[in-house]
């Protein structure tokens, strides 16, 4: 059997650590709670070179892509600052993200068993009447979050998934900085509670709905109260 002629071109190293520090520093900077403080969140070229164990060629290549993503900005005389958005921005990402969560929610509703669905109701099963998310901030804040990242999983979506992943990083970071009011938190829970009742129940049109406009809710809030959120 002749071997097949194959023109394959031999990977460089330099090119492959530039793509894992790429990764490495992507999901790094998701995981990041950037709108916690009204302060720049900075990055230092030396120091991730040194934590990651590559040269600082491949960093600099990666921060290149970073950049061109709209993650990362090069500031001269200052550095690599993760990028915030504006209010408006972090609004309009808000409202695509209601788009995204609701179809999540329709496909849920046909697709999803029912074991995964009730399985929702485990992130807030430490809270209630006898222990307020209001007492309980940073611990509800974590749980709501990944609430929401579940949903778009259990869509089943690979589209859905890839195209949150993006906007994950700025609405996270307000879902985090809202939970705590008051306002905000009395009725996120009983809306989320909402959203799973219609799912168990396979209503397709319902879940959508609440879903939908949970978080358009949250839209409509920071454009309200923006400016307040760092006060």
């Amino acid at each position: 059997m002749a071997e097949a002629d194959i023109a394959i071109v031999r990977i460089a190293p330099e090119s492959s650590f530039k793509n894992k520090a790429y990764d490495a520093l992507k999901e790094a900077i998701l995981k990041m709670d950037i709108y916690s403080t009204p302060e720049p969140v900075m990055l230092d070229e030396r120091a991730l070179s040194e934590r990651l164990g590559v040269s600082r060629t491949p960093i600099r290549e990666a921060i290149a892509m970073l950049e061109q993503d709209g993650f990362v900005k090069t500031v001269p005389r200052r550095g690599i600052m993760v990028v915030r958005r504006t209010k408006s921005e972090i609004v309009d990402m808000i409202r695509a993200w209601a788009a995204l969560e609701s179809m999540a929610a329709r496909l849920i509703t046909t697709t999803a068993r029912k074991k995964d669905i009730t399985a929702l109701r485990d992130y807030f099963k430490d809270f209630g009447k006898d222990r307020l998310p209001e007492d309980h901030v940073e611990e509800y804040s974590k749980a709501n979050i990944a609430f929401h990242q579940a949903l778009i999983s259990l869509s089943e979506s690979p589209v859905l998934v890839d195209l949150t992943n993006d906007l994950l990083l700025h609405v996270r970071g307000y879902r985090q900085l809202t939970i705590g009011r008051k306002d905000r938190t009395a009725t996120s829970l009983p809306e989320h509670l909402g959203m799973i009742e219609a799912l168990e129940a396979r209503d397709t049109e319902l879940a959508e709905k609440r879903a939908r406009d949970h978080t358009l809710g949250l839209a409509a809030y920071v454009e309200a109260h923006g400016q307040e959120l760092f006060t």
